[in-house]
């Protein structure tokens, strides 16, 4: 059987590879793709800014020339990318890759993306842009706590859900029961279903130890941080967006930020990110367990037992 044929006779099923940052994930899905004719598909939220590729460790010009890669860079930064946004493209992409005959091999570690392939999304209509900007003047003119009564005022439901801390949820919260009238929690109760089935999809989360885990994160800064990542972060800093839009946080971004403004040393600017990064890592641990059970665990040098599962049933899935 050609390669070719391999890819065809798989046609409507999907691969799903997560797990946190550093696990591995992106060695395993071009093997991957490369063994059962696939196209990896980015699941990552700050992977989808072409802002930043080296501070996001996206796959390198070697890897995507290797096998073929969708929804990595495509999104400039000042846009406030959502789920529902990736939602659509993946959509796209997955038509993509049925048509020509390729296995889907979704790949990245944000659970809301994976939750929305397998579980379905809310949908919240689009938000005007004097609601957010009015929102957002306030939340710098008065502050997250004085953001925080508001909402309890007008959605007391959704403001008990929400550290008062958390400044883009509470903004988000109240941008949402201004524009619509409705809360947050009434539209999460209707939604899209989901683009992949239960009986459509093999899934798998990459546990690695979590020192050795850790380890690797604190590398891998290291690499960045060689590789330009500091000159990335200022080419974005020099835009002066929005703080709160998505790519300003991704991690590293504003400890970066705020040595290239004098406030911090760069020591002091990549132990911050290396520590958000492992506390994220955490995170992803956590949330993956909890609202993704379907989702098979294995430890990253265990792996070529399911990798040679999923190429035997991509070649004979009868």
């Amino acid at each position: 059987m050609s390669e070719g044929q391999v890819g065809r006779r798989h046609v409507g099923k999907a691969v799903l590879i997560a797990g946190p940052t550093a696990s591995g994930k992106s060695a395993l899905a071009i093997e991957l793709a490369l063994a059962a004719n696939g196209i990896v598909i980015n699941a990552d939220s700050m992977q989808v800014y072409r802002d930043l590729r080296i501070i996001t460790a996206r796959p390198t010009l070697g890897d995507e020339a290797r096998v073929p890669h969708r929804l990595y860079g495509h999104v400039d930064a000042a846009v406030n990318f959502s789920a529902g946004a990736w939602v659509g493209d993946a959509a796209r992409a997955l038509e993509e890759a049925q048509a020509e005959g390729r296995l889907p091999i979704f790949i990245g570690g944000t659970g809301l993306y994976f939750k929305a392939l397998t579980a379905g999304l809310s949908v919240v209509p689009p938000i005007p842009t004097e609601v957010r900007e009015n929102v957002r003047a306030r939340l710098v003119r008065n502050g997250v706590e004085a953001l925080h009564a508001e909402l309890a005022a007008s959605d007391p439901q959704a403001a008990e859900r929400l550290n008062p801390r958390d400044r883009t949820r509470i903004a988000r919260a109240l941008e949402v029961v201004e524009a619509t009238g409705r809360s947050l929690l009434d539209w999460h109760h209707e939604g899209q279903p989901p683009l992949l089935p239960r009986d459509s999809f093999r899934a798998v989360f990459l546990a690695p130890e979590r020192d050795d885990l850790y380890a690797r994160i604190d590398a891998r800064f290291d690499v960045m941080l060689e590789a330009g990542a500091l000159k990335e972060v200022e080419r974005l800093a020099a835009r002066n967006l929005d703080p709160l839009l998505p790519a300003m946080k991704a991690h590293g971004v504003p400890a970066l930020v705020r040595h290239l403004r004098g406030e911090l040393s760069l020591e002091q600017a990549a132990n911050i990110g290396r520590a958000d990064t492992r506390h994220y890592a955490k995170r992803q641990f956590t949330w993956f367990r909890h609202q993704l059970p379907e989702f098979e665990w294995v430890k990253p040098e265990e792996t070529g037992g399911w990798l040679a599962a999923i190429v035997n049933a991509a070649r004979d899935p009868g």
